[in-house]
């Protein structure tokens, strides 16, 4: 894919990732080779071992990393969610703590914000954070919490009260793995990914004063510091899927030989492929304007750029793996090309962190003008 739009480092950054995905096949050891070499924490600051960069150049490097089969799922929650609302609004004690580890992973945080009850609702988040002397005391549940097994902390998202109105305000809290009263229990998904989801139960939890992330006033905006970069990163891991599974197809449309010639010199199945590509390259382009403007500071344009932008991608991604499954036919479905498990992978780029249908709705309200529906 040509990348005349953007400039010489991140050409050099985009194929410095593609070769070391290629050439790296365990996922466990995937992580930590690279974060040695600078690109898990690319987007954080370099006063605490970060790269320097922002979610411009993590989103490539999550990108890079899904074409060549290595999407790394916590990418989108310990650096781009959890290590950009700590560099932002974390204290300097929090920072120190946690963002050296976050860049060279050796630390790893998820985050929680789902809940049963509430949905794409946050207004109905119902767990909440009461004072008792200096501590906190945490108690609510989370659900479809990623990589909690294996993440030191989760920063949760909660509410505290009011003191002038008596109303229910976003806060978020890091709570250490091991608190007393944080339990976890694992969803059984009926999908593969090397990170696995959970329920979270919060009974009590007692966290110090300093869990507490940046103001206790600011919690709506330091929450949506973090959204943004999931959206887009969440774009970044559909694009890297959808162009995986494009290139297995493109590959074996090139090789498959029925009638004497390729099957890819069949419009039938030449012109859905180059369908996919396109929408790819679309989506893209959208991607890379989200995290253009994020990395600028206008956080409102680059939400309705981040929110359109996890919208293409899933789209373009279910369609191009649906599209690769069926070049290959009943290879397409053999553990051999494995193309099959990324078709239910692919629709979660469809469902999290947002609905597609939510985000119509935000750019219809938004974006448009439209009367509110919800």
């Amino acid at each position: 894919m040509t990348t005349l739009i953007e400039p010489e480092e991140h050409q050099a950054l985009r194929k410095a990732v593609a070769a070391f995905a290629k050439s790296h096949h365990d996922p466990a050891t995937v992580w930590q080779e690279a974060a040695k070499l600078g690109y898990i924490g690319v987007n954080l600051p370099e006063a605490y071992g970060g790269g320097g960069g922002g979610i411009t150049e993590l989103s490539l490097v999550l990108e890079e990393l899904g074409t060549a089969g290595n999407p790394l799922l916590m990418m989108i929650v310990s650096p781009a969610i959890c290590g950009t609302v700590i560099a932002r609004f974390g204290t300097e004690a929090q920072k120190r703590e946690w963002l050296p580890a976050l860049a060279d992973g050796s630390r790893l945080m998820a985050f929680g914000i789902t809940e049963p009850d509430a949905g794409s609702n946050s207004h109905r988040i119902t767990t909440t954070a009461r004072r008792d002397g200096a501590d906190w005391l945490l108690t609510g549940r989370k659900v479809f919490v990623s990589g909690v097994d294996i993440a030191d902390a989760t920063l949760i998202v909660g509410r505290t009260e009011d003191a002038r109105t008596g109303r229910l305000k976003p806060c978020l809290f890091i709570v250490p793995r091991d608190a007393p009263g944080f339990t976890r229990h694992r969803i059984d998904m009926e999908l593969h990914s090397e990170e696995k989801q959970f329920e979270l139960v919060l009974d009590d939890v007692r966290l110090p004063a300093e869990a507490l992330v940046g103001d206790e006033d600011a919690g709506l905006l330091q929450l949506f510091a973090g959204l943004n970069p999931e959206r887009i990163m969440t774009a970044a891991f559909a694009i890297g899927m959808g162009r995986h599974a494009l290139a297995r197809a493109v590959e074996y449309a090139r090789e498959r030989t029925v009638w004497k010639v390729p099957i890819g010199a069949h419009q039938a199945v030449a012109h859905p492929l180059a369908q996919a590509h396109i929408e790819l390259e679309l989506a893209r382009l959208m991607m890379q304007k989200a995290a253009h403007l994020y990395d600028a500071g206008d956080d409102v344009g680059a939400g309705e750029a981040a929110n359109m932008a996890k919208y293409a991608a899933g789209e373009a991604c279910v369609k191009a793996v649906d599209q690769a499954v069926h070049t290959l036919g009943g290879n397409g479905l053999t553990r051999e090309f494995g193309l099959a498990r990324l078709i239910t992978a692919a629709r979660v780029a469809r469902i999290a962190p947002v609905s597609r249908e939510m985000i119509l709705n935000y750019v219809s309200h938004q974006t448009l003008g439209l009367p509110k529906s919800y």
